[in-house]
């Protein structure tokens, strides 16, 4: 198996396109043709992580946090970023890490193994992005609609909530002038040529655009497809920030809090003023969370859960809803599952282990 398999894989369950901008996802250290021997997942890449990767003789990383974020001018071991390249680089480790993406989606994501330990069920993205959308528009002749149709949809284009494979169509008679230095499917050359068509119009998100010119360019019979890609303004509702589920049962403050704790394993918890009332809608955000707090208020959630709260930040729970803050790595330690589950199923009969190291720079008393 090569990297780009891999590479592949993920950015089918969650495209690079979806990362922030801040973010550094995807083939950091390595070649995309190189022969992969072994993975090792991991929430963070640091030199221990790359040494364990060599002495288990495995030669691919698959870490949630890039090791690198923004450009590196200089390579003389003076940080450990630099120390941890200098030493994969050495020793043929590749580095590919999935980040704000997989944070993003709805399927396979970050936020839903965090709520799947949680145990929350009706889960939805709590903030679902916008400006990602657009309206595909394709004219093809009615004999070939089927064909066309169905193509596009292989790739994942279509979907609408719950429901795939979602279009409309419409007949019409298209028209068109072949001139000479053309070869028309159907029609002669110089004559006006007339040919019932039909209008297949479909939702489809930015990441799979250059796919689905692709399969149009591949399948449609004309010479030059004729197609429009149209952006709207509907927000894709399994990708976004966040998310937002209920409790089968409602718990007290103090009873979840507890659980909570043992669930992420979390030498304590800090949270805000309790409302005393029980928790029943439950919103959530691995990693740093604070900029979704109004949105989790708007959700009407009893209880935001993530990292990274400042302490000013907390006055603004402002008695509308309960923070509880359980640290950065505490909340996204479950990746490595995450991870091992996708590859190992994907990859049946390869080797994939569980970093044994722990990366939380954070330590407790």
């Amino acid at each position: 198996m090569q990297v780009k398999d891999i590479v592949s894989f993920f950015e089918d369950i969650a495209p690079s396109s979806l990362q922030e901008g801040y973010d550094n996802s995807g083939l950091i250290v390595g070649n995309i043709n190189d022969i992969v021997t072994g993975v090792l997942v991991t929430l963070d890449v640091t030199e221990d992580v790359v040494q364990e990767a060599i002495d288990l003789g495995v030669n691919m990383i698959v870490a949630h946090h890039p090791i690198v974020f923004s450009g590196l001018k200089r390579f003389n071991g003076s940080n450990y970023v630099e120390r941890t390249v200098i030493k994969a680089i050495k020793n043929d480790i590749i580095i590919f890490a999935v980040h704000t993406n997989i944070d993003s989606v709805l399927i396979n994501g970050v936020n839903t193994k965090i709520s799947e330990k949680i145990g929350l069920v009706n889960t939805r993205i709590l903030k679902p992005q916008n400006n990602i959308l657009y309206k595909l528009v394709v004219f093809v002749p009615s004999e070939y609609a089927e064909k066309v149709r169905d193509a596009i949809f292989e790739i994942g284009a279509g979907s609408i909530g719950n429901y795939s494979a979602c279009s409309f169509n419409s007949l019409g008679i298209g028209t068109f002038k072949p001139e000479d230095a053309s070869n028309p499917f159907v029609g002669k050359k110089g004559s006006l040529h007339k040919e019932e068509e039909v209008r297949i119009e479909m939702v489809i998100p930015a990441y799979l655009l250059k796919k689905a010119e692709q399969v149009i360019l591949k399948i449609h019979p004309y010479e030059e497809p004729a197609y429009d890609i149209i952006a709207i303004k509907n927000s894709l509702k399994t990708v976004g920030a966040g998310m937002v589920g209920e409790l089968p049962v409602s718990e007290s403050e103090i009873d979840f809090l507890k659980r909570i704790k043992d669930v992420f394993k979390q030498p304590f918890i800090r949270y805000t003023n309790l409302l005393n009332k029980d928790i029943k809608k439950v919103a959530l955000c691995g990693g740093a969370g604070s900029f979704l707090l109004k949105d989790a208020i708007n959700s009407e959630a009893d209880i935001f859960i993530t990292g990274d709260f400042k302490y000013h930040q907390f006055f603004d729970a402002d008695n509308q809803i309960v923070i509880a803050d359980i640290g950065h790595f505490e909340s996204e330690q479950f990746i490595k599952e995450l991870f091992y589950d996708l590859l190992t199923i994907k990859f049946p009969n390869f080797a994939v282990y569980f970093t044994k190291k722990n990366t939380n720079p954070i330590k407790y008393l």
